[in-house]
């Protein structure tokens, strides 16, 4: 199936490992040209070094989401080195859970207000895009408490809200606007490879609760989030899609 992202631009946010890095993977071998960024100098340094041979030009820069006037000057920058802008994939998050004041003013900076500044940042250019499609990652975790109370579910919970709202808000402009809810995805460095390593019963017991038998792979996410973000999906909008194998036991409406 082509996926009609051939020539397209995009920019992802955390994406130099996990699914972020998938995504951008997934993008550039449907020929999308890709701006990623990360806090991390040298891992972003050492993702476009990488993924430069793969055909389509991939630009990378050290930014911290959750700082707003900086993000936004890289999705300036970005469009301006990419000569447009079609397709915002926000992913970057704090992965903060726990409950102090740290840890809910992380997850708001990150996780929402990084969503909300890039995509404010790069409405001028999706305006003017033929294809402008926003997709962001949020979480299993905000559709069922199994957990307890952290403040990473509020807030991706909330993510899913301001994208729905979005959609609304963007459809006459034919913008499109939708989420993806990962369920537990097992990647290098991640949080799961490093529970398996350090708190191997909290591992098993989340691996008992997947239906089939495993968790999820980055590949598989980026293939449903370059699905949502393509001319494919162009009447799909205000859509939460729920990518985790089963493991929510709740009826999707």
């Amino acid at each position: 199936m082509d996926l009609g992202l051939a020539g397209l631009k995009a920019i992802v946010t955390g994406g130099t490992r996990g699914i972020g890095r998938a995504v951008v993977e997934r993008l550039l071998a449907e020929g999308c040209e890709v701006a990623l960024c990360a806090r991390d100098a040298a891992g972003v340094e050492a993702t476009v070094a990488a993924l430069s041979a793969r055909g389509p030009r991939v630009i990378g820069t050290a930014v911290d989401v959750g700082d707003g006037a900086a993000l936004a000057d890289w999705v300036a920058a970005s469009a301006e080195r990419l000569g447009g802008l079609d397709i915002v994939i926000a992913n970057a998050s704090a992965l903060a859970v726990a409950l102090t004041d740290q840890a809910w003013a992380a997850g708001f900076s990150v996780d929402l207000m990084g969503t909300v500044h890039a995509v404010d940042a790069a409405l001028p250019h999706l305006r003017r895009s033929e294809a402008g499609a926003i997709v962001a990652v949020a979480s299993t975790a905000a559709l069922e408490i199994y957990a307890g109370l952290r403040s990473y579910n509020s807030f991706k919970a909330a993510l899913i809200a301001y994208v729905g709202g979005l959609a609304i808000e963007l459809a006459p402009e034919h913008i499109r606007a939708n989420s993806v809810c990962p369920g537990s995805i097992y990647s290098d460095q991640g949080t799961w490879q490093r529970a398996e390593r350090d708190n191997p019963d909290a591992f098993r017991a989340m691996l008992a609760r997947n239906p089939m038998g495993r968790m999820g792979r980055p590949e598989e996410m980026a293939n449903a989030i370059a699905f949502l973000a393509s001319p494919a999906a162009s009447f799909i909008t205000g859509a939460n899609l729920v990518a985790d194998g089963g493991l929510t036991r709740r009826i999707q409406y």
